[in-house]
């Protein structure tokens, strides 16, 4: 390639690794000086990592970047171009502190400056070690030649990590980039994110503007400020987008103000610095990249997710994204409706939570849902527990704050009381609670299923794992606290009159691993679901009409059934949607009973008296909410108005 490739990666202000000679002409120190400036101004970040963060500290997100800063970043990285090749680099303080993280590759869009991804640099940074691909405006560097590059760098880093993947961000262009690399690379662990990706650029309306460009002169330029547009999308969104929620109207003006100039200013920069040669290759360049792509696409062995977005006034992105799903073996889509071409620069989007969501997150050659897992925080109810010499108090001092734990209790309808449980454990007591769930949440089997598998990316996020031996004996080979639920999905889809009655198998399935770890079972009851909802529609309902008898029995028979083997009612476990009548939210009451810890050789009694104990913590529940004076929402909403919206509102007397 003429003049070489050189490879930088600045880590701070000294230069770690170098590949390939800069080229003549271009200063080693220059290089250097172009990545100081682009990442010295990241504002002093909370790099504590979440392993020492105690339960009711506030993240205080003093590093995150803005959109403003994103412009400004990237109007200097267009000013002062060297005439250099394409090269690596890090922004300040995204090296992970998580063990064994992957490294993420962001590869960039149409702009190429490499700087797509600084919105999202303080949320991935905790579990990614991060380098951006930047390409000079005025660089030449053909798209095979590209390809290598990323291939060059990928076999490298592989070959210094072979059990960990490596993250492909292609978004855009970039994402051509991406597949192509993927499909020179079957043999290598690689993980694509694919924003918006240019397969589809030969159906973009830009597409057209190539041949005039061929011959008009640059003071002719047409389009310009148009295609920014469609690049950036709607300004006025992009620039609110960087606004903190309830600071004062003035300052929020004064940002908006400063936020559009900004943007002014990197789009006057912009349209100087792209003259018609430079947007003409650039337009050529995404036309080979989106050719090259498609040839390949057969061969595209990674796994693969492909973002896209609803408004994207660049590319079809949301039609592509199902064309690429069809074609590529190991795909799954998001989509966001709302969202346009440059979705990592949008306020609602979050790509370390999307990645979790979608279960694409893993530190090794296949995902390990027990030991992948990271925290995140939510709001917490009110709860009693018990302590060991038998006393009901309020709160979760009865709770042992080390592992491992096994908590086994009643599934509500739905399993609605699964979010302010997770939550308060972990707003509270810093406990993360790892949930056994039904393995439909994490595997889409069939076409066509009643609920799209991203209707299940909460659970993910809040650490489930697919039920199973194995993974309940690799949660407590790590010391957690686990969440079980006996009744399985009969319990949560429980016919009419069936609210609080227990489903549980003949036979002790847990007692034995947990005595196997010195694990102590803690029983616990919750009741509310019939203050919530009223069940309308159950499975006997539906199975008397017709055609949702066919749908349900065809869908469960392509579905992964538990317990098909087992005696009794616990058998019937056929996945349905109940259909509910909500009502006026009324208050969940949830009580931890005794702690069990028995051995192994009387496993059945200690089952036994488990299962008497979350019932008999049902019973207790449900007799003394009728004492409580704030069971009704309008009496919770008249306390906190006069003793604050923090306010923990009483309950019955203990």
């Amino acid at each position: 390639m003429a003049g070489g490739v050189s490879v930088v990666l600045a880590s701070g202000f000294s230069p770690v690794r170098i590949l390939n000679a800069p080229p003549s002409g271009t200063t080693f120190r220059r290089n250097r000086e172009l990545f100081i400036s682009a990442t010295i101004n990241l504002r002093a970040r909370n790099t504590t990592s979440f392993k020492s963060k105690k339960a009711g500290e506030k993240n205080k997100e003093m590093g995150r970047w803005s959109f403003k800063d994103y412009l400004e970043h990237s109007k200097y990285l267009l000013g002062s171009s060297d005439g250099g090749p394409p090269r690596w680099f890090s922004p300040l303080e995204c090296s992970s502190t998580l063990e064994n993280s992957p490294l993420l590759l962001y590869l960039p869009g149409f702009d190429g400056n490499g700087l797509g991804l600084s919105l999202q640099y303080q949320r991935l940074e905790q579990i990614f070690d991060i380098w951006c691909l930047h390409i000079p405006i005025d660089d030449r560097t053909p798209f095979p030649e590209l390809v290598k590059l990323v291939e060059k760098t990928v076999r490298l880093e592989n070959h210094g990590s072979p059990n960990r993947p490596i993250y492909l961000v292609g978004e855009s262009f970039g994402g051509c980039i991406a597949l192509a690399v993927a499909s020179c690379n079957p043999d290598l662990d690689l993980v694509l994110i694919l924003a918006n990706p240019a397969t589809s650029f030969r159906e973009s309306q830009y597409q057209p503007h190539i041949p005039p460009l061929k011959v008009m002169p640059d003071n002719l330029l047409p389009g310009m400020p148009y295609l920014l547009s469609l690049m950036t999308d709607s300004p006025s969104k992009l620039v609110m987008a960087t606004l903190e929620k309830g600071v004062l109207l003035q300052q929020r003006v004064g940002e908006v103000s400063q936020g559009a100039l900004a943007l002014s200013s990197f789009i006057s920069v912009m349209s100087d610095v792209l003259t018609a040669e430079s947007l003409l290759w650039k337009l050529r360049l995404v036309s080979t990249a989106c050719a090259f792509a498609n040839s390949r696409l057969h061969a595209v062995k990674a796994q693969t997710l492909v973002l896209s977005s609803g408004k994207d006034q660049l590319l079809p992105s949301q039609k592509e994204a199902e064309r690429l799903q069809k074609l590529l073996p190991i795909c799954d889509i998001r989509c966001f409706n709302d969202s346009g071409h440059a979705l990592f620069l949008e306020s609602g989007i979050d790509l370390l939570t999307i990645i979790k969501a979608s279960s694409f997150y893993r530190r090794q050659r296949y995902l390990d849902y027990a030991s992948d897992f990271f925290p995140q925080k939510f709001t917490s109810p009110v709860m009693l527990s018990t302590l060991e010499n038998g006393k009901i108090v309020r709160g979760l001092a009865g709770i042992p704050s080390e592992g491992p734990v096994i908590f086994v209790g009643y599934h509500m309808m739905w399993g609605l009381e699964v979010f302010p449980l997770l939550n308060c454990f972990w707003i509270d007591h810093d406990i993360h609670l790892r949930g056994l769930a039904h393995p439909c949440m994490f595997k889409k089997l069939k076409e066509g299923n009643m609920l799209d598998l991203s209707a299940f990316d909460v659970f993910r996020i809040l650490g489930a794992v697919p039920v199973s031996a194995t993974n309940l004996y690799r949660l407590l080979s790590l010391n957690s606290h686990v969440l079980l639920y006996p009744g399985g999905a009969r319990e949560m889809l429980h016919r009419r009159q069936e609210e609080y009655k227990l489903f549980w198998p003949e036979k002790a399935e847990f007692i034995r691993m947990a005595a196997r770890f010195g694990a102590k079972i803690i029983p616990f009851g919750v009741v509310g679901e019939d203050d919530v909802s009223q069940l309308l529609l159950d499975y006997d309902d539906q199975m008397k009409i017709p055609f949702l008898q066919s749908y349900y029995k065809e869908f469960n028979e392509s579905s992964i059934l538990l317990r098909t083997g087992s005696p009794g009612e616990i058998a019937k476990q056929d996945l349905h949607l109940p259909i509910l009548l909500p009502k006026v939210p009324g208050r969940f009451y949830f009580l931890f009973g005794k702690q069990e810890l028995r051995s192994k050789e009387k496993s059945d009694e200690v089952y036994l008296e488990v299962k008497s104990e979350v019932e008999n913590c049902l019973a207790y529940l449900k007799e003394k909410r009728e004492k409580d004076p704030y069971r009704s929402i309008l009496a919770r909403q008249v306390y906190q108005a006069i003793h604050g919206s923090d306010a923990e509102v009483p309950t019955f007397s203990l």
